[in-house]
């Protein structure tokens, strides 16, 4: 076993079999000590959960489960003036929080099980009309218990049942996110890294306004213009890159139809083609110093797959990029670009190495337990590409069924993928998009962190998990593409949602 496999499984198996592996530093500091050096939470001193629209942020205490600790409060938002700094939450919606916090890394402990969980059903059903658009809060200030209202409004309401479906609340969300996101692009039409890159075009070609579809194309010019069919231009971190500009590509001429796009595509994929793993003569010599225990011994080990970075450079390609490359030849291959069959395959049996029979992707193409179960984001980005599949074969489908039953049943891990949850939301809520009744599973089980993560100015934020990846002047961004992204599923007119 590869030591960064090793080290993963490990992780995963003492959470399983001992004290949680928190998310968060009981002793203080991870992750409450995280700041955004610019954006609207710049002035925020830590990263903290977000109690939705009220305008609070909160800390988990140990020495208190049932308690939620306030940490700041938004100027001009429902809770301004209301709730401080210090105060402990004891309670919402007239009854006291009754489960102790569940928070960290694991099977056992993922969820929103406790005050945070209660909370969010408590600011909904506050939201409605039958609520009057009053949130009542229990809490206590320097040792004495108070009650009082934090006007949040009903101008949301709450979500139905079938949500994102037939469901106002979200239509509304998914509107105002959309021109958040217009926004906030930059002048050269990016919105910084490559997850924001990939959702934030997808979410705006979902809409017919012609101030998104203006942003959505800025993009793609923004992708063809830093993108090369050779290795003339490396950053770091380039595939991530190029495995979204494939994406957005893609999608852009599959619903235009425009063929400006597809020499750009070409290049594309030709720089992806040129970094897939497949001989040892491609790996980095400074694998045997820098990571001599994942230096491939077999042609097939890795074999198909992608890392960061062209070739094999470090501890060699992973599963997330691996599902991202699979998923962008699928797409290509729908844009009549000519995809070698054999590269292609080379991609899905490395995601088959990678998949424990319960339908779980593993970090690498190494299965370490056929029971065990973490993040799901790369099992969904798998499962998407599995669907998409152009080829006739039934172990597709198969294959990708497999996934969406396996995050359907292990739902609670939802917005917990490392490297980029949100990123992870994205793709798993577009494969279980070919699973309706999984994916009603995963958003039942996730509706709190749809209720929460809204912030009083409209915008999502990216609430605290075990990775810090996209937490700093990006700390809305993301979160509020994906969460537009996920909205867009129901109109089913990009191909990574359904469209037929």
């Amino acid at each position: 076993m590869k030591p960064i496999q090793r080290l993963l499984s490990c992780a995963l198996v003492a959470g399983l079999a001992g004290p949680a592996l928190g998310q968060v530093d009981y002793d203080g500091t991870w992750p409450w000590s995280q700041t955004a050096p610019s954006g609207p939470d710049s002035g925020v001193p830590g990263w903290w959960y977000n109690l939705g629209i009220t305008g609070v942020r909160v800390e988990l205490i140990p020495s208190a489960p049932k308690h939620l600790l306030v940490r700041y409060v938004f100027a001009g938002s429902p809770a301004d003036g209301i709730l401080q700094v210090g105060d402990v939450l004891t309670g919402a919606g007239g009854l006291p929080f009754v489960e102790d916090h569940q928070d960290g890394y694991g099977p056992e402990v993922f969820g929103a099980q406790g005050p945070i969980g209660e909370i969010a059903v408590a600011l909904e059903a506050a939201q409605t009309q039958a609520g009057g658009g009053s949130l009542e809060v229990s809490f206590d200030r320097s040792g004495n218990p108070n009650n009082t209202v934090v006007p949040v409004g009903t101008a949301y309401g709450s979500f139905t049942p079938t949500y994102p479906f037939n469901c106002p609340k979200s239509a509304q969300i998914r509107a105002e996110l959309l021109d958040y996101l217009v926004a906030v692009q930059g002048p050269d039409g990016s919105w910084g890294v490559a997850p924001q890159n990939t959702f934030a075009p997808l979410a705006l070609l979902s809409s017919d306004e012609p101030t998104h579809r203006a942003a959505a194309y800025a993009n793609v010019q923004y992708h063809a213009q830093t993108t090369r069919g050779d290795f003339s231009e490396l950053h770091g971190l380039d595939n991530w890159r190029y495995m979204a500009a494939g994406i957005v590509l893609a999608e852009y001429y599959l619903q235009t139809g425009d063929a400006d796009v597809l020499p750009e595509l070409q290049e594309v994929h030709d720089f992806l083609a040129r970094g897939q793993y497949g001989d040892t003569s491609q790996v980095s010599p400074r694998v045997q110093v820098t990571h001599p225990g994942s230096f491939p011994t077999t042609p097939e080990e890795q074999h198909g797959g992608w890392g960061h970075n062209p070739g094999f450079e470090g501890y060699g390609p992973i599963s997330m990029t691996t599902g991202q490359g699979a998923l962008v030849y699928s797409l290509m291959d729908r844009c009549g670009l000519t995809i070698r069959r054999s590269r292609h395959d080379a991609a899905y049996d490395f995601l088959k190495r990678g998949t424990g029979t319960n339908g779980y992707l593993w970090y690498e193409d190494e299965v370490f337990d056929n029971d065990l179960w973490a993040d799901v984001g790369r099992t969904g980005a798998s499962a998407l590409a599995n669907y998409l599949a152009p080829y006739p074969e039934s172990g597709y489908l198969a294959e990708a069924q497999t996934h969406t039953l396996l995050m359907g049943t292990h739902s609670e891990s939802f917005p917990d993928t490392h490297g980029s949850p949100t990123m992870g939301m994205g793709y798993a809520a577009a494969a279980l998009a070919f699973d309706l009744p999984n994916l009603r599973r995963m958003l039942d089980a996730n509706r709190y962190w749809f209720a929460l993560a809204q912030c009083p100015d409209g915008s999502y934020y990216y609430q605290p998990n075990r990775d810090n990846a996209g937490y700093g002047a990006d700390s809305r961004i993301t979160a509020s593409a994906v969460t537009a992204f996920i909205f867009s599923i129901p109109l089913q007119n990009l191909v990574v949602t359904g469209r037929p």
